[in-house]
């Protein structure tokens, strides 16, 4: 049996204290789902934000950075048009315990790419070191960890078990989304409708109505 899960590279952060956060070990994924906790939310919030704190300049457009500290650290979430979430589509397969994970520099801002081979459109790669390639092998999709490795792991499946796992990892994403909206309004309620925003773009998601 294969299981797809959206996640999110994390690591804890050190002296946080804008919103609660979980405790993780450094570089792990953090699936994000509707089961995900208060605290997991907080920590996936806090990631997206860390990871695309960037500071603007004149001749971007985003305007300066808020002198509050809270407004500071959500500056680049809430202004950088393309946001980087690191992570992306997981797959296992339980019966023999192989794992499909996403490589180095991919987000799960780019997790339609997987629809494109879907479609038949052939390669995507999701990823380098290891090189993380998904590609149609005759009647079969297969998804390589390394495709650099001659005897990297390799899972099969057909399309439409691919097609079933994309939805399910999608309706992921949506109640994911769905928690951080109200997390963020208990949490963040003067900057809630922005951050709500900005995670359904980390997402490539559309904003909850």
């Amino acid at each position: 049996m294969m299981s797809m899960q959206p996640v999110l590279e994390i690591f804890a952060p050190d002296g946080f204290e804008l919103w609660p956060t979980g405790e993780h070990e450094r570089w792990e994924y953090l699936v994000l789902d509707g089961r995900s906790t208060p605290a997991e939310v907080g920590t996936a919030v806090w990631r997206l934000a860390d990871r695309n704190d960037i500071d603007p300049e004149e001749a971007d457009g985003r305007g300066p950075r808020p002198e509050d500290p809270l407004g500071a650290f959500l500056h680049g979430l809430l202004t950088v048009p393309d946001l980087f979430a690191p992570g992306g589509l997981r797959v296992t397969d339980t019966a023999t315990g192989t794992v499909f994970a996403p490589g180095c520099c991919t987000g799960l801002e780019d997790w339609r790419a997987w629809l494109d081979v879907t479609d038949g459109a052939g390669t995507a790669w999701f990823g380098h070191d290891p090189d993380a390639r998904v590609e149609w092998v005759g009647r079969t999709v297969r998804l390589t960890q390394d495709a650099e490795d001659d005897h990297s792991p390799v899972i099969e499946l057909s399309p439409d078990e691919l097609r079933r796992l994309l939805a399910g990892a999608e309706r992921d994403l949506r109640d994911f989304l769905a928690l951080a909206a109200r997390w963020a309004e208990r949490q963040l309620p003067d900057h809630a409708p922005a951050v709500t925003t900005a995670i359904a773009r980390a997402l490539s998601l559309e904003p909850p109505l």
